[in-house]
C-alpha cells in the first residue's frame, strides 16, 4: 500500500474540474487499498430527500435490499457511533459500544449479514462542519489494517472530498445553512435517546444504565429542550429528522 498515493489525492482533488473527476480519483485510490465498497453520504436534514444524501458509492449488489427488508437502519450500530463519533473509528469495534442494548443480538446479525455479502469490515470517517455532523465516508469490504497516518490522511480525504464534491456541485453554502436547534448531544443523551426511540421506559432506561429515574427524566428534559421537542413522541421524530438516530 503506498501512502504517497494518500497525499497525491489531496493534490490532486483540487485540481479536478467536475464531480465526477474526483469520484474517479477517489475510486482509483481505494481500488489500491482492497476497499471494494464505500460511500459519500451527506447527513439526513429535516424533510430531505433520501436518495440526494449520497453524494457516491458502491455497495455489494443485494446488500441494500437485504438491509432495507430486514430494517437493519433501525439498529445498525455504525450508524449509531456514528452520532456520537468525533474521530473515524472502524465497523467492528461499534458492536462492543453497545454490549447492553436490547437489539445486540441483532446488531450481530446484521454484521454477519454483511460479512457474508462481502463486507468484511470497513472504516467510517464523520464529516463535521460548524453546525455539527454533515456527513461521513465509510469504506469497506476485505479486511485492511490502516495504520495511523493512513487514518489520518483518509480522514483529510473524506473531508477534502465531501467539501470539492458538494462544491463542484453548487451544493456547499446551502449545508451549512442547517436548522438553529441544538443537535450537539452528550454520549449519556445519545444513549438514552436511542433507548427511548426503542420504546423504553424512564424505568427500563434506568436498570440499563445504573442510575435513578429522576437522572433519567433529568437527562429527557434536557434532551427535549435542545430539540425544542413537546412530548417524548416529538422528541423521537425530531431525532430521526435531524439523524440522531436512525
Amino acid at each position: 500500500m503506498n501512502i504517497h498515493s494518500l497525499i497525491q489525492l489531496l493534490v490532486v482533488i483540487d485540481e479536478c474540474r467536475t464531480s465526477e473527476n474526483v469520484i474517479a480519483e477517489l475510486e482509483r485510490v481505494l481500488r489500491s487499498y482492497k476497499f471494494d465498497f464505500y460511500g459519500l453520504l451527506k447527513q439526513p436534514k429535516p424533510n430531505s430527500d433520501p436518495m440526494s444524501l449520497v453524494l457516491a458509492g458502491r455497495w455489494p449488489e443485494k446488500w441494500p435490499h437485504v438491509y432495507i427488508a430486514k430494517k437493519y437502519v433501525l439498529i445498525d450500530p455504525t450508524v449509531r457511533y456514528l452520532s456520537r463519533a468525533q474521530r473515524p473509528f472502524r465497523w467492528r469495534d461499534t458492536v462492543a459500544a453497545f454490549r447492553a442494548d436490547p437489539h445486540r443480538r441483532r446488531m450481530e446479525q446484521m454484521m454477519v449479514d454483511g460479512r457474508n455479502h462481502g463486507l468484511l469490515d470497513g472504516y467510517i470517517f464523520p464529516i463535521h462542519g460548524r453546525s455539527g455532523l454533515l456527513g461521513n465516508m465509510t469504506l469497506g469490504g476485505n479486511v485492511v489494517d490502516l495504520s495511523p497516518s493512513e487514518m489520518s490522511l483518509f480522514e483529510a480525504i473524506a473531508k477534502k472530498t465531501f467539501w470539492r464534491i458538494l462544491e463542484l456541485r453548487g451544493d456547499a453554502d446551502a449545508l451549512e445553512q442547517g436548522s438553529t436547534i441544538d443537535t450537539q448531544m452528550t454520549r449519556r443523551e445519545m444513549e438514552i435517546l436511542n433507548y427511548l426511540a426503542d420504546g423504553l421506559t424512564s424505568m427500563d432506561i434506568s436498570k440499563l444504565l445504573s442510575i435513578s429515574n429522576h437522572t433519567v427524566d433529568w437527562y429527557m428534559n434536557g434532551i427535549q429542550d435542545k430539540l425544542k421537542a413537546k412530548n417524548r413522541q416529538h422528541i423521537v421524530a425530531l431525532a430521526f429528522r435531524y439523524g440522531l438516530i436512525s
